[in-house]
Order: structure tokens, then sequence, then C-alpha cells
């Protein structure tokens, strides 16, 4: 049982993956979560790819693991508050979009809020229980 349990110290930040393919083949998607007051949206988007490139380097090989699920919390947290919180209350998603469209695009977006606190939760548990390596934070 524990062999089967070892394997979520590798299934979830080799999860983030999926955020790596997301930036990567469909760039635009990525640039559009960019608020408006930040400019190069595109910039953004391949720079968060390389984040979290080096997030799962990071935690598969155990080297500044800590560092790497503390800072990925920082940024996901950010994300949430910065936005997903504000797209929930219907900034930024376009007056163009038809009504249903609209609230179905908000309900989405506090979804994604919730799930995001959700990932904090566990990067912050895998940053004090699973990391090895405490060089920078101890």
């Amino acid at each position: 049982m524990d062999k089967l349990l070892s394997i979520g110290r590798y299934l979830f930040p080799l999860s983030f993956l999926m955020y790596v393919g997301l930036h990567l083949g469909k760039p635009e998607v990525g640039a559009g979560f960019v608020p408006d007051y930040l400019p190069f949206p595109l910039f953004w988007n391949y720079f968060t790819m390389v984040c979290i490139v080096l997030f799962i380097t990071s935690a598969v090989i155990s080297k500044y693991d800590k560092l790497a699920y503390t800072l990925m919390a920082l940024y996901v947290i950010l994300m949430a508050v910065l936005v997903h919180l504000p797209r929930a209350n219907g900034h930024e998603l376009g007056v163009e979009m038809m009504t249903a469209d609209l609230a179905r695009e908000m309900e989405l977006e506090m979804v994604n809020f919730f799930r995001n606190i959700m990932v904090v939760g566990a990067l912050l548990g895998f940053a004090r229980y699973v990391a090895k390596d405490n060089r920078i934070i101890g």
C-alpha cells in the first residue's frame, strides 16, 4: 500500500504538465487570462509555462522542492485573486457576450477560483510534508 501511496509524490506535480501543454499548444488562451493592465500577454504566457516546467522538475527530482512548492502556491493564489476572482465578478470578460454566456463564464471563473484555492492547500501541504530539500526555506 505504501508503494501505491508514494505515487502521489510524483503524480501531483506531473499533473501540472497539462498546464504546460495548454500554454504551449494554445498560447492565445493563456494570454487571454493575462489582466489588461499587464503588457505583452504572450510573454507572460510563455514565462508562466517556463516557471511551471521548473516547478515540475524541482518537485520530481527533489532539488529545491520546498521552495518550488511554496513559490507555486504563491503563483496559484495570485492567479486566483488577481485573475479568476475579478473575472468571476464579470471584469475583463467582454461586454459583447450575451447575458447567458457571460453568466456561464462568470460561473466557470468562480469554479476556477475555488479550484485554485484547493490547489494552494495541496501545494502548501506538499511543501510541509513531502518536500525534502530545505536549503532555501528551512
